[in-house]
């Protein structure tokens, strides 16, 4: 798998490269990502959140949960505790915000920790989600292996994640879009430039489809099934653990 990080010019590695990207666009993020997906974004996360509820759970784990939309979001499900976990502070902070002023903070805890190394037993949650999330790990085994040993038997796991269309014309309008436009948006926005080609270049390289599909069979992951939304710009994969 090719290795995309945010700034390529720098000697350490992917995982602090992406904390101290997010640390620096924190405060933007949240406005430009409406910007960037046209808001389609926030109907994404309402499909995982009805998957998730689906199976009544009671202790959910988001991971890179960022500023919290997602698990915001799923808050709407009977869960008694949310966690949202995250390598940025900054990202943490914006979302701490948010869950004040929706008073959710009996129920949505934010938590810095590093995805591939999880600090929870195994056999901990009813659900955990990965909301654009996944292409950010440093070691994507490592980290699935990570959530697979955190999340109960019988458990659901569910990633969002952006993906390539493959039918003409939407493969061609993703490519100008991604390559050109978003870019541009980041540049003219934002205040950290390789930002927002690292999330459009990182977007072009990562697994989709049945490829993530095998990825995650083979960190034990069982019921493996990927639902491509919006002509294919973004999937949600669904899992479970024996």
């Amino acid at each position: 798998m090719t290795k995309v990080k945010p700034y390529k010019d720098s000697e350490v590695g992917k995982k602090e490269q992406v904390t101290k990207m997010f640390d620096t666009i924190s405060k933007e993020y949240d406005g430009l990502n409406r910007v960037i997906s046209f808001g389609i974004d926030i109907k994404w996360r309402k499909n995982v959140v009805n998957l998730v509820a689906q199976t009544n759970p009671n202790i959910i784990l988001d991971i890179a949960t960022g500023t919290g939309d997602l698990a915001i979001n799923l808050a709407e499900t009977k869960a008694e505790k949310i966690i949202g976990l995250d390598i940025s502070q900054g990202m943490l902070e914006v979302g701490k915000k948010k869950i004040l002023n929706k008073n959710l903070q009996d129920r949505i805890e934010m938590v810095v920790g590093d995805s591939e190394n999880l600090p929870f037993e195994e056999n901990t949650f009813d659900a955990i989600t990965v909301g654009f999330g996944v292409r950010n790990f440093e070691n994507l085994e490592k980290g699935l292996s990570e959530i697979h040993r955190v999340l109960k038997p019988g458990g659901i796991f569910v990633i969002l994640e952006t993906s390539v269309p493959t039918k003409t014309p939407f493969k061609q309008g993703y490519n100008l879009y991604t390559k050109n436009i978003m870019p541009l948006i980041g540049r003219l926005f934002s205040k950290d430039q390789s930002a927002y080609k690292y999330l459009s270049d990182s977007a072009s390289v990562f697994p989709f489809g049945e490829v993530l599909n095998n990825i995650l069979r083979e960190s034990g992951f069982i019921n493996v099934v990927n639902k491509p939304q919006t002509f294919g710009v973004a999937t949600i994969y669904t899992s479970s653990k024996k």
